[in-house]
C-alpha cells in the first residue's frame, strides 16, 4: 500500500482494540480497497489506523485463520487470493449449512420472527424497485441472518456468517449478475413459504437450491466482469 486508504479506528469504541483493527482490515479486504495479492505491511496498517503494530499482528494471525490473508514464509502477509475452486469449496459447505439452518427453522421458529422475514422480502422488492443495490445486499444479508437466529444454533450461525465473509467481496457482482435480483427474490419468499409451513425437509431443499443458484450467478458474473480468479 503507497497511498493512505484505511481511517483510523474509534478508540472511543465500547469494542476492544483488536476487534476494531479486526473488523477495519477485514472489511477492507471485503469491500476491495485492499486487493487480492497485495502486500499488508504492519508498519503501514498500523500508521493508517492509529494504533500499535501489536493489535495488526493479532489481527493478521486471526485474518490467516478465517482465509483472508495469506502468510508467506520470509516475504510477510498477503491479501488472500481466490480461485473458482475456492468459490466452490465455500458454497458446497455452505448449502449444506444454510439447508442445515432452514430446517432447524421451520422447527423452532416464532410468529414474530416470520413476520420479520416476510418485511424482509418486501423491502428486497423495493429496493429491487428502486436499483438502490446498496440497500439490497444489506437486506440480503438481514434475511440469512433471520434465518439463522431462528435455526436457535449459535455454533452454525457462526460456521456460516465465516464463509458468507470469504465471498463478501463478489456479493454485489452476483447480484447484479441479468435476472439474479429477481430470481434471488422468489427464492427467498419460496424458503419463507417452506419454513412457515413448519415442514424441514421442503425448507431444507428450497434453501439449498437458493445456494446452489447463487454459486451459478456468482461464477458467472465474476466471468463476465472478467475479474481475476484463478482456476
Amino acid at each position: 500500500m503507497e497511498e493512505k486508504r484505511l481511517q483510523p479506528v474509534n478508540l472511543e469504541s465500547y469494542k476492544p482494540l483488536r476487534e476494531l483493527v479486526l473488523d477495519a482490515i477485514r472489511e477492507a479486504i471485503i469491500n476491495g480497497t485492499l486487493k487480492p495479492r497485495e502486500r499488508l505491511m504492519e508498519i503501514q496498517l498500523a500508521e493508517e489506523l492509529g494504533v500499535s503494530r501489536t493489535p495488526i499482528r493479532e489481527a493478521l494471525r486471526k485474518l490467516e485463520l478465517e482465509g483472508f490473508i495469506v502468510m508467506v514464509p520470509r516475504k510477510g502477509a498477503y491479501v488472500a487470493d481466490i480461485s473458482f475452486k475456492d468459490i466452490a469449496d465455500v458454497f458446497e459447505i455452505r448449502a449444506a449449512l444454510e439447508a442445515l439452518a432452514a430446517g432447524l427453522a421451520a422447527e423452532r421458529i416464532t410468529d414474530e420472527e416470520l413476520e420479520e422475514m416476510e418485511r424482509l422480502v418486501a423491502e428486497k422488492a423495493e429496493s429491487i424497485a428502486n436499483q438502490d443495490m446498496e440497500r439490497l445486499v444489506k437486506v440480503d444479508t438481514l434475511f440469512h441472518e433471520a434465518i439463522y437466529k431462528a435455526s436457535r444454533n449459535q455454533r452454525l450461525t457462526s460456521m456460516i456468517s465465516n464463509l458468507r465473509e470469504q465471498i463478501q467481496r463478489y456479493r454485489t457482482t452476483s447480484l447484479a449478475y441479468p435476472g439474479r435480483m429477481q430470481r434471488s427474490l422468489e427464492e427467498h419468499r419460496s424458503i419463507v413459504e417452506a419454513i412457515q409451513s413448519r415442514d424441514p425437509q421442503i425448507a431444507q431443499q428450497v434453501a439449498r437450491e437458493h445456494i446452489e443458484n447463487a454459486e451459478n450467478s456468482m461464477i458467472e458474473a465474476i466471468k463476465k466482469d472478467g475479474l481475476a480468479l484463478s482456476d
